[in-house]
């Protein structure tokens, strides 16, 4: 894990996470799971659909005909979605190494990845030091990791994700935020969905209850983060959207500068990587 702070890093490992935390810090996990969403088309009565509508880049828009037990069927018929860098087929350890310790709903075609790396142990510490958790969900879709296509970064338009703020998460948020206690997300899915839900509450004025729906933010260097104090993010794909909000919240050049510490040491990038801790 590479500790960035104040435009400097450190070389340290992940086991060192719980105490790089403050005692007031409030930690927040997306906890999501991944779907055996990858499907490859046969001619079978066992799961039909078609395909509706066709992208710009490749992307499809299909629908299932319907079906009393969806899911199961997908558990059935479906695979691990790895990402494309994976060379290899999927196995049946991946459905459990391609999900977080603290996965609970199924929904996604991705893992959000810097949560890989906790472990019951770790979360036991984290506990055990008196850090508060909390968690929310955001389904990951493959809009998150298409690259940017456009020469002029606003004009980027980035995919909807569904995402839900439980009341109980966001109230240790409000409490947070209201005693000046740091606000810590896992992932930059956490990071997205705790600024987007920022702005609707904005919008509409604090409303009482859980937050749900389509989020659509894209954030890169010039935004103004309302809630996240720190976070914890593994290494992103060049001209991808997660770097640019990495940039966003740490700085273009101390990012680029981290980055090329992390290749002199050899750290590992993308999705069973390493990790960096930003504050």
């Amino acid at each position: 894990m590479l500790h960035l702070q104040g435009g400097k890093f450190e070389d340290r490992q992940f086991g060192d996470f719980p105490e790089l935390l403050h005692p007031s810090d409030l930690v927040i996990f997306n906890d999501t799971k991944v779907l055996p969403a990858r499907l490859f088309g046969h001619r079978s009565p066992l799961l039909e659909a078609e395909v509706i509508s066709r992208g710009e880049f490749g992307e499809r828009t299909i629908r299932f005909a319907p079906l009393p037990d969806f899911f199961a069927r997908l558990e059935s018929l479906g695979h691990i979605p790895l990402p494309p860098y994976i060379d290899r087929e999927d196995t049946l350890q991946d459905r459990e190494r391609y999900q977080t310790v603290f996965a609970r709903d199924p929904g996604s075609v991705a893992a959000p990845t810097a949560g890989l790396h906790f472990t019951e142990e770790i979360l036991d510490r984290l506990r055990a030091n008196g850090i508060e958790t909390a968690s929310l969900t955001l389904h990951v879709g493959l809009g998150t990791f298409s690259p940017i296509r456009t020469e002029v970064v606003e004009e980027h338009k980035i995919h909807t994700e569904w995402y839900q703020l439980p009341e109980e998460t966001r109230e240790k948020v409000v409490r947070a935020k209201r005693d000046c206690r740091r606000v810590v997300a896992v992932g930059t899915t956490a990071v997205r969905t705790l600024e987007y839900a920022a702005g609707k509450s904005q919008e509409i004025g604090q409303p009482p209850g859980a937050q749900f729906g389509e989020a659509d933010i894209f954030i890169y260097p010039g935004y103004r983060f309302n809630v996240v104090d720190a976070m914890l993010t593994n290494f992103h794909l060049p001209k991808s959207t997660l770097l640019m909000l990495v940039s966003a919240f740490a700085g273009r050049e101390t990012v680029l500068a981290a980055y090329a510490h992390a290749v002199r040491e050899r750290y590992r990038f993308f999705s069973y990587g390493d990790c960096m801790f930003i504050e």
